[in-house]
């Protein structure tokens, strides 16, 4: 009878361990189910997994960024993006993205740092004779070039601007693209503010040319200073810039940095036609060389990326120096439009209206991510590095879900001994 006790008791004993153990364990697959997001994405972004004893000593800070972070130790816990180029000049900051973290810097000693996951550059100084190299697989490009290949021929080359995960150019193609980043928004092409009249236009033509020209870097690519040079031959240029220099600005208005002061504005906006020519022809390169003219309310007479007609406000918005099969053609053309106010103003019923029409152009000044000269709004340098960040997450989350299928095989090996089931058992309860 004590015999028969004692298995009775035992039995109960071991039925309470075997289900204690069993509510312990659905606990611990609970538990690893809300974590396991975590120990993957850290296993990620070392260069090689973790060892499982590391894990519990390695914690995940992603969604614990305080407003100050003072030790070496936090840096290890996220991404880390050097600027090889040293645009920003600061030596560590750490940014929230979104619902990201990243860790920026230009310290180079970075560079061979375990958590180092994307070498950022600016175009202009980029060389290929200083590389972080060797280049490890997960060792992200980004390219940050606002201006056109004439500051970095070396970026013209497919070999060049293939090496590169993430852009920002001035290319629609760009992952952030900057085609717009002379203009500030759809409503300062609508505005009137330094717009005059056509009769009072007509009259200062006493003393005006009908075209300015206003460059100092001469020579450039585009070959622009020929073309005009030509076109002087055939009709009058007020020409301000040292290219080609003609005319005199006021003393105070002679220095570059005057070139957005309102009192040179008020002087262009006096002209019925503004010669807008780039320094470099590329795809979708646009400067505020066409901006200008269609903020002023003047014809730009423009020369420059092969795509334009993508971006203007209106089909006549403009005057396509690419229509004219030479510069005297182009001269006769604007002859007849100085002469013709009906016609010449034809160019203008777009911005007298407020009707912007291209739908390319109001989408992207939508769909924006960044401003120009808006306190309120993120400048195109921290976009591209927000979106630098969020791409190199979204590349740890990829591996993450990767490793996501081998945790429950784990448990299925540590459970199945203990509580003597199959493993088409085991499926069935967890």
């Amino acid at each position: 009878m004590i015999r028969m006790r004692r298995k009775i008791l035992w039995a109960s004993c071991f039925c309470f361990a075997a289900a204690f153990f069993l509510v312990l364990t659905l606990q611990v697959i609970t538990e690893l189910g809300n974590s396991e997001n975590k120990v993957s994405v850290i296993s990620s972004l070392h260069s090689s997994p973790l060892k499982p004893g590391e894990r519990h000593a390695f914690q995940f800070k992603k969604q614990e960024l305080h407003s100050s972070f003072k030790t070496e130790s936090d840096v290890n816990h996220y991404p880390v993006l050097l600027w090889w180029s040293p645009l920003t000049g600061e030596t560590g900051r750490f940014s929230q993205c979104g619902e990201d973290v990243c860790f920026f810097t230009i310290n180079k000693t970075y560079q061979h740092n375990q958590m180092t996951r994307a070498f950022l550059f600016y175009g202009t100084d980029f060389s290929i004779d200083s590389l972080p190299l060797p280049r490890k697989d997960y060792h992200d490009w980004a390219l940050f070039h606002e201006e056109s290949p004439k500051n970095n021929y070396k970026l013209i080359h497919e070999a060049t601007i293939t090496l590169f995960n993430h852009t920002a150019t001035f290319s629609r193609h760009s992952h952030l693209p900057l085609t717009t980043q002379y203009l500030e928004g759809v409503e300062v092409l609508k505005s009137l503010k330094f717009m005059i009249p056509l009769q009072m236009k007509n009259s200062l033509r006493k003393r005006l040319a009908p075209l300015v020209y206003v460059q100092s870097d001469c020579n450039p690519p585009s070959d622009r200073d020929s073309y005009v040079r030509e076109l002087m031959c055939h009709i009058e240029v007020d020409s301000y810039g040292e290219c080609l220099h003609n005319s005199d600005l006021p003393q105070h208005l002679r220095n570059p940095a005057a070139m957005d002061d309102g009192n040179f504005l008020k002087i262009l906006a006096q002209y019925k036609f503004i010669l807008a020519f780039e320094n470099a022809i590329c795809e979708d390169y646009i400067t505020e060389k066409l901006w200008r003219p269609l903020k002023l309310g003047v014809v730009p007479v423009y020369f420059g990326s092969p795509s334009i007609v993508d971006w203007l406000p209106s089909n006549k918005s403009a005057i396509l120096v690419s229509s004219f099969s030479h510069p005297r053609d182009l001269a006769r053309y604007i002859k007849t439009l100085d002469t013709n106010d009906e016609e010449y103003e034809s160019y203008l019923q777009w911005k007298l209206k407020g009707d912007i029409s291209n739908p390319r152009l109001l989408r992207t000044m939508k769909e924006r991510k960044w401003g120009v000269q808006d306190i309120t709004q993120d400048n195109y340098i921290d976009t591209f590095e927000c979106m630098v960040c969020n791409r190199v997450w979204e590349n740890i989350r990829r591996k993450e879900k990767v490793c996501l299928p081998q945790t429950r095989g784990i448990l299925v090996l540590i459970v199945k001994p203990w509580l003597d089931l199959s493993p088409k058992d085991v499926d069935t309860k967890l």
